[in-house]
């Protein structure tokens, strides 16, 4: 075979092979939010409106415990976090209402990743653990399925201390309110994203203290595990 004729075979192929290369189809960014797996840090900012009014949301609540394996997104778990305690006004004022303003709620999140303190101020989670603190957390609930099953579960903890500097002696009582009005707008906000969740609170406080690693003066009010609902 001549130097010509080998040189055109070789340029043959080069140009069979470039042109196969082209018609692969280039790849595809993942379609819609990320799972929550690398929480942490600023969140996604809230959505302010949506496409299902308070009344359909209030009608469609119920208490869901079972639910299927998809994730939660970041974007669900920004918007859930801000739902119960995100700040709504320049002077710090939140989507709860709380006695004298005094903000005496602490909101978590467990995931398989690890568990994960909201900061309203900023809109951003701190990781407090690497570890899965669900398993421990169901143990300490009675063993209740939700808690081990679902995707996250809030948390949400009280200090009486800060409300009881105005209060004296109406400050659990007020607290207690607190955390019910918080746990509500979690509930809906969840039923709105299409989501199902349940509050549960039935559980030994100092096991969901314990498997948290909270403060002493840290109360746990509401355990809210929160996914997609199964079939």
């Amino acid at each position: 075979m001549s130097v010509a004729m080998s040189n055109w075979s070789l340029g043959a192929l080069l140009l069979v092979l470039m042109s196969c290369q082209a018609a692969r189809p280039a790849q595809q960014p993942p379609v819609g939010n990320p799972p929550a797996t690398a929480l942490g840090g600023r969140l996604p900012p809230p959505v302010e409106t949506g496409t299902v009014s308070l009344e359909q949301v209030l009608r469609r609540r119920r208490s869901v415990r079972q639910y299927d394996a998809r994730l939660l997104s970041t974007q669900e778990i920004s918007q859930l976090l801000w739902s119960a305690q995100g700040i709504t006004s320049p002077e710090g004022l939140r989507t709860a209402p709380s006695a004298g303003a005094l903000y005496p709620l602490e909101l978590y999140v467990a995931t398989a990743d690890g568990l994960f303190h909201y900061e309203p101020a900023g809109h951003r989670l701190t990781r407090r653990s690497g570890g899965d603190s669900r398993p421990a957390m169901q143990q300490a609930a009675f063993h209740q399925e939700a808690v081990g099953q679902a995707p996250a579960v809030f948390v949400i903890a009280g200090v009486y201390a800060r409300t009881a500097s105005k209060y004296g002696t109406r400050a659990e009582r007020y607290v207690i309110l607190e955390a019910g009005h918080a746990a509500q707008n979690l509930l809906l906000q969840a039923v709105a994203l299409g989501l199902g969740a349940v509050p549960i609170g039935a559980f030994d406080d100092a096991g969901i203290r314990q498997a948290l690693d909270l403060p002493s003066e840290y109360q746990p009010l509401y355990l809210i595990p929160v996914g997609h609902p199964a079939p």
